[in-house]
C-alpha cells in the first residue's frame, strides 16, 4: 500500500474514533501529524481489541499477535496501520517498546486485574497512557534537538528549556499521560464497572466507604455523598498530575507544544465537569461539546506562540 493512502487511513482512525486527541493533532505540521495518527492508529486497534466482546483467550492471542507484528522487518503491504507505523518508525527515533508496555496493560483489562493500592493503578496507568506520551516525544522531539524530528518545523522551536534533560523529559511525558488516564478512569467509572471493570484503588474505595455496587438498574448502590468525596479525591490526584505533567510544554517546539496542551486542555475541563459534578459522571459519559474543543485548541495554540 501507498504510504500516502496509509497514513490517509490512519488519520480516519484518529478523527472517528480519537476525537479529543485529533484536536491536538491538527495543531502539527503535515509529517508531525501523519507519524502522530499512525502511532494512534496501532494503539486504538490494541485497545479496541482489549475491548473487544470475544472470548478472553482469543483477545489475549489477538494481543500476542500485536506484540508480533511490532517485530517484523517489514510490514503486511495490505495493512495501512502497520505499513504508516513502519514508515514512521524510519522517519522518527520512536521507542517502539512503549507499545509493548501498551499490550501489558491492555492484557491486564482482558484478565480483569484489579488494583489495591494507587501506586499499582500508577503502574497501569504507566503502561496504557504514559506509554503513548513516551511515542508521542519521539514525534515532537524537544527544543533545540537534533535530527529530523528536531528540526522538520523550521526552526520555530527556539530556547524553550531542555525540561530537565531527556530522561526528566520522559518524566514529564510519563506524568502527563498518567493525569490523562486518571481522567478516562473518572469518565468512564459507571461504563466499565457494567463491563466488570474496576480501576480505582481498593485503598480508596475503602477510604471513603465506597464499594462501586451496581444495582438491577444500572445505578451505584453506594450513598451519593461518598460517591462524590471519592471522585473529587481521585479529581484532585489527577490535578497534581497534570501540574507536573504540563512543565513538558517548555520542552517542545511550539507546534508541539501547543497540539500538547490542546489535548491536555480538552482533558483538563473534563475533569473540571466531573469534579463539579460528579453525579452526572458517575450517571452517563461525559464529553465536551465540539465549539469548546476547538476553543480550548485554539487557545493552546495562540499561548503556545508567546
Amino acid at each position: 500500500m501507498d504510504t500516502v493512502d496509509a497514513y490517509r487511513h490512519c488519520e480516519q482512525i484518529v478523527r472517528g474514533k480519537a476525537r479529543n486527541f485529533s484536536y491536538g493533532l491538527r495543531l502539527l505540521p503535515t509529517p508531525k501529524r501523519r507519524a502522530l495518527s499512525a502511532v494512534y492508529a496501532f494503539a486504538r486497534r490494541i485497545d479496541d481489541i482489549a475491548d473487544g466482546n470475544g472470548p478472553d483467550g482469543q483477545r489475549l492471542t489477538d494481543l500476542a499477535a500485536a506484540r508480533a507484528a511490532l517485530g517484523t522487518a517489514r510490514p503486511d503491504p495490505e495493512d495501512p496501520v502497520l505499513v504508516a507505523l513502519h514508515d514512521t518508525a524510519l522517519r522518527y527515533p520512536l521507542p517502539l517498546s512503549a507499545f509493548e508496555e501498551l499490550i501489558d496493560g491492555c492484557a491486564a483489562d482482558v484478565r480483569g486485574e484489579t488494583y489495591e493500592h494507587f501506586d499499582d493503578l500508577l503502574s497501569y496507568c504507566r503502561c496504557v497512557a504514559g506509554s503513548i506520551g513516551r511515542l508521542s516525544l519521539g514525534v515532537f522531539g524537544t527544543a533545540g534537538s537534533t535530527g529530523t524530528a528536531g528540526t522538520e518545523d523550521g526552526g520555530d522551536a527556539g530556547d524553550r528549556g531542555d525540561g530537565g534533560g531527556a530522561a526528566g523529559v520522559a518524566h514529564l511525558a510519563d506524568a502527563l499521560g498518567v493525569a490523562l488516564q486518571i481522567t478516562n478512569i473518572l469518565r468512564d467509572v459507571r461504563e466499565d464497572r457494567l463491563a466488570g471493570r474496576t480501576y480505582l484503588p481498593a485503598e480508596d474505595l475503602g477510604r471513603f466507604g465506597c464499594t462501586l455496587n451496581i444495582d438491577s438498574s444500572g445505578r451505584f448502590t453506594d450513598p451519593p455523598d461518598r460517591l462524590a468525596a471519592l471522585m473529587r479525591f481521585e479529581a484532585d490526584r489527577a490535578r497534581d498530575w497534570f501540574d507536573d505533567g504540563m512543565r513538558l510544554l517548555t520542552a517542545l517546539d511550539v507546534r508541539s507544544a501547543a497540539c500538547t496542551a490542546a489535548m491536555a486542555g480538552i482533558y483538563r475541563c473534563l475533569l473540571g465537569r466531573i469534579a463539579a459534578d460528579p453525579a452526572a459522571a458517575l450517571a452517563s459519559r461525559l464529553s465536551l461539546p465540539p465549539w469548546q474543543k476547538a476553543m480550548v485548541a485554539a487557545c493552546a495554540l495562540a499561548g503556545a506562540a508567546r
